[in-house]
């Protein structure tokens, strides 16, 4: 479950006149600055320009004020509203009680000397919401069985990687051994994804079932020395997408026929794989581990579970601005996704972003929504996260990119992380809850 951080509530007090659209998330605040904060903010700002600016005929820092004021009116004003509006919006929407998730945007500005600083701020907050029917929510949680054959199976793949191989001469390759070669192959059409491939001494399953097929009815029959040259043309829906649709011409030597030899299933075997004295423990781990990875997946599935049903029976308007920021997260996972698998920068330019991000709306939403109850499932049922739980993540994290502690809680507080981290441990406790309580 993501997790979205709303903007800080910051409670300020000031004189204000709101009027309130009649939208759920949506405010309209007007807020009217005294004239002699105004101007005094401006007399702080032309002292700061007196110090810096050089104009023809005056020695730097003795400009007199009436000069600045003339030369930069305008870029004071800017530095006016920059330096009190922000302020002063802070200011008012404490006052009233509102939790502003989105940046104002500000109209009807009125910015004169003498005369208090006016606007309009327009913003959107969360709306009032009370979790309904969440002690009702009931989630299937069905009985884990792991057959003998499975079991048998996963130990067999086990088996697979420890094969070796040898190698074997006075015959062809045939099928079922494996050919070492090395190989050249270079597309049959020019564009700017398509590079040529070199291997050396790299293993081709004669007939094995990954073993595209082209490879095996060109290398079937040969011998040690032998150079094969052909086409191979590779799906669209290739697991690499660097080849998926591609038309190659390789050239192919074999260097040798090797054949591959599986280890016998004994306690022998299950003591070369740790600590272990039979193969009977082996099969006992083997078991456990899947009995376990299959309970985390249906408990994933339950807990998805329910998330879904209680935001179908928690109706209520999300604010736009959340949303849209889900949708950038979502966007920039993607994206850094892509990249990783090899996707050039000039090919993510020439996505369609627009459509993109209307594909990731109705995800976006029911996440957002997702979070929002969640947390107030957590405020009425008074989950919290307690010190050791942020120190537990942290030494995990420092675990894990080798850094110490110290070092990884100053990286996360400078760069406002642990209320993030926070906030998505006390999620999972409260999803948590929900699962248990289900039952």
């Amino acid at each position: 479950m993501r997790r979205l951080t709303l903007l800080p509530f910051c409670p300020y007090t000031q004189n204000v006149s709101p009027s309130e659209t009649t939208a759920a998330t949506k405010r309209e605040i007007q807020v009217e600055i005294p004239a002699e904060e105004v101007a005094r903010e401006t007399a702080t700002l032309i002292q700061k320009y007196q110090k810096l600016a050089r104009l023809p005929g005056f020695r730097r820092g003795h400009i007199p004020a009436s000069i600045i004021r003339q030369r930069f009116s305008q870029d004071i004003n800017n530095d006016v509203v920059d330096a009190l509006v922000p302020k002063y919006f802070r200011q008012e929407t404490g006052k009233l009680g509102l939790m502003p998730v989105s940046q104002p945007r500000v109209t009807d500005l009125h910015v004169h000397e003498g005369e208090p600083l006016r606007f309009k701020a327009s913003f959107e907050v969360m709306p009032e919401i009370k979790v309904e029917s969440y002690k009702d929510l009931r989630a299937e949680k069905p009985v884990i069985v792991v057959t003998d054959d499975e079991v048998e199976q996963s130990l067999n793949g086990v088996r697979e990687q420890h094969a070796t191989f040898t190698a074997v001469e006075g015959r062809v390759l045939a099928d079922g051994d494996f050919a070492q070669v090395s190989l050249d192959g270079r597309p049959t059409e020019k564009d700017d994804d398509s590079k040529p491939v070199h291997m050396d001494e790299i293993l081709v399953e004669i007939a094995g079932k990954n073993t595209m097929p082209e490879f095996t009815e060109n290398l079937r029959g040969t011998s040690a020395g032998d150079e094969r040259s052909f086409e191979v043309a590779y799906p669209a829906d290739s697991a690499d997408k660097r080849l998926a649709g591609k038309r190659f011409i390789y050239t192919v030597k074999v260097q040798s026929i090797k054949q591959k030899n599986l280890p016998e299933l004994s306690d022998d075997f299950a003591k070369e794989l740790g600590e272990f004295t039979s193969l009977e423990e082996v099969r006992q781990r083997i078991r456990q581990g899947m009995e376990t990875e299959r309970t985390q997946e249906s408990e994933r599935e339950a807990k998805d579970k329910l998330v879904a049903e209680l935001v179908k029976r928690n109706d209520f308007e999300v604010p736009e601005a959340l949303v849209e920021r889900q949708i950038d997260l979502q966007l920039e996972r993607g994206l850094r996704a892509l990249a990783a698998q090899g996707m050039r920068p000039e090919e993510l330019k020439k996505m369609d972003l627009q459509r993109l991000r209307a594909g990731q709306r109705e995800r976006a939403l029911g996440e957002v929504k997702a979070s929002v109850l969640l947390e107030r499932v957590a405020e009425e049922e008074k989950i919290e996260v307690s010190d050791e739980e942020i120190n537990r993540e942290i030494e995990a994290l420092a675990t894990q990119s080798k850094q110490t502690p110290e070092a990884i809680r100053s990286r996360l507080t400078r760069d406002g992380a642990l209320d993030r981290i926070r906030a998505r441990i006390r999620a999972e406790k409260t999803l948590e809850f929900l699962y248990r309580q289900s039952a």
